[in-house]
């Protein structure tokens, strides 16, 4: 079976967040179930001199944007053991950074438009599937309805949306789309590409793709409604039996606290020496050195989607208790500032490290007892999967995938591997935490949580299952061989 990913993003070669982490391993997941698993992407300035030089020129050719005629490269690099494929365009993508650009609708129009044209140039492999990932590339399904269903080749090939955050959505004018895609008013119905006047590029892909997925099975549910569905409820609730939440894995090799080169101590279940790389952190930050103080992590973009907003409401009553907190993460000036401003006041107790660094991330994660995840909304999240991998226990508010992958610890029973709370109130997540504070000091119950922590695994095996379950439903089982 050949499944072609369509992405913005992906490591090693570029990341500006989780989606790049995804794409950088999934692809491998499948491949281990026998899937052909392909990648394009562009090629960005901002790919590695060193990678660069390892492409290999496939092809060129030209691509319509509107009434724009183009120069495309298709180039070629085996990562891994995954064959990635490289729009190449100088102008739309020999620029610092991935997003945030004037012309992003052109840019982006531009690689979904090329992806579909550069399926014909690639030697020894045509997709059954193209998998689509975000508002990037949400309008591949669309120029595949609107400008090649003609094409004897593409007649076969059926589509997969992935949402990995509905928020961004990629909304442009109408009359922007309607000249970059070259279509007329016909696409620009309530049940086409319009949204409200203007036109949207992630609800392209909701409505002319054969099957949409998101990150987890509660976000799935979450996004028919009209709190969580920024405007699309009604689209996707219409859609909702080509609907499946599949939650994201991570890559067990990468986050390894026995083989981590950025942890100091290797350790798998040994409370013991992860307590040492805390004492190591506490020395590194210039905290309070104590092993025994309970220590909670936060690496986290700064806004507010990430429950940022609680944490600050009630920081001086949390850091009233014998805790200290690690911070890790950038964003919003106003929670810099206050993260900061806290820091000043709780010496020896807060550590707010306003940037992001990857070897300090595995760092806080090794070392710290708890991790702190209080998000207003969340559609999978991979740091409470990475806390449970570096057995560090999740603090989570129930949304999205932190709902599924976090089981609140009962005392009763015994089971459980984090701590949770429901509703949107930060005095909820202070008892919260202080509940978990509590039984961090009970060793019997620590204990307990690290035993049920270590018989999970969230690495991306039964997400490649389902995955490939979903392809194999959608094409003719001729194609599959």
């Amino acid at each position: 079976m050949n499944v072609l990913f369509a992405a913005s993003e992906a490591v090693p070669f570029v990341k500006s967040g989780g989606l790049a982490d995804v794409i950088g391993s999934l692809p491998r997941a499948l491949k281990e179930q026998n899937v052909d698993v392909r990648v394009i992407l562009p090629k960005y300035a901002d790919i590695s001199q060193e990678l660069r030089a390892q492409m290999r020129h496939v092809a060129e050719f030209r691509v319509y944007v509107g009434w724009r005629n183009q120069y495309c490269g298709l180039e070629e690099l085996v990562q891994d053991g995954i064959t990635f494929y490289f729009i190449d365009n100088e102008f739309y993508f020999n620029r610092t950074g991935i997003y945030g650009y004037g012309d992003d609708a052109e840019r982006f129009v531009f690689f979904s438009r090329a992806v579909c044209e550069a399926v014909q140039f690639m030697e020894g492999f045509v997709p059954a599937i193209i998998h689509c990932h975000d508002w990037q590339t949400g309008l591949v399904p669309f120029i595949l309805k609107a400008h090649y269903h003609h094409i004897p080749m593409y007649q076969a090939i059926r589509t997969v949306f992935t949402i990995h955050n509905l928020k961004y959505q990629g909304h442009f004018s109408q009359e922007l789309l309607q000249d970059l895609l070259g279509v007329g008013d016909e696409y620009f119905q309530k049940e086409g590409l319009e949204f409200y006047g203007g036109g949207s590029c992630m609800k392209g892909g909701l409505i002319y793709s054969d099957s949409i997925t998101t990150v987890s099975r509660t976000y799935a549910e979450e996004i028919q409604m009209p709190y969580y569905g920024e405007q699309l409820d009604g689209v996707l609730r219409a859609r909702s039996g080509d609907l499946q939440g599949i939650v994201n894995g991570i890559d067990n090799d990468y986050f390894d606290p026995m083989k981590d080169p950025y942890v100091a101590v290797k350790y798998r279940n040994a409370l013991g020496k992860k307590r040492q790389n805390k004492v190591k952190l506490q020395q590194e930050l210039g905290l309070t050195e104590d092993a025994d103080i309970p220590m909670i992590g936060l690496v986290s973009r700064l806004v507010e989607q990430k429950g940022v907003d609680l944490i600050t409401y009630i920081l001086d009553e949390m850091l009233h208790d014998n805790i200290q907190l690690v911070l890790l993460g950038a964003g919003d000036w106003k929670y810099e500032m206050a993260f900061k401003d806290a820091a000043y006041r709780h010496p020896g107790k807060l550590s707010a490290n306003i940037r992001f660094e990857e070897g300090l991330a595995h760092r806080i994660y090794a070392s710290s007892d708890m991790f702190l995840m209080p998000s207003q909304f969340e559609p999978c999240g991979l740091g409470q999967l990475i806390a449970l991998r570096y057995r560090t226990v999740p603090i989570v508010r129930e949304t999205g995938g932190l709902k599924d992958t976090v089981v609140p610890y009962n005392e009763i029973t015994g089971e459980g591997t984090g701590f949770s709370f429901a509703n949107y109130n930060a005095h909820e997540l202070l008892f919260t935490v202080q509940r978990a504070v509590q039984a961090y000091h009970q060793p019997e119950v620590w204990n307990t949580l690290i035993g049920n922590i270590s018989k999970t695994d969230f690495g991306w095996g039964q997400a490649a299952k389902e995955y490939q379950e979903l392809y194999r439903s959608l094409i003719p089982a001729k194609v599959i061989g």
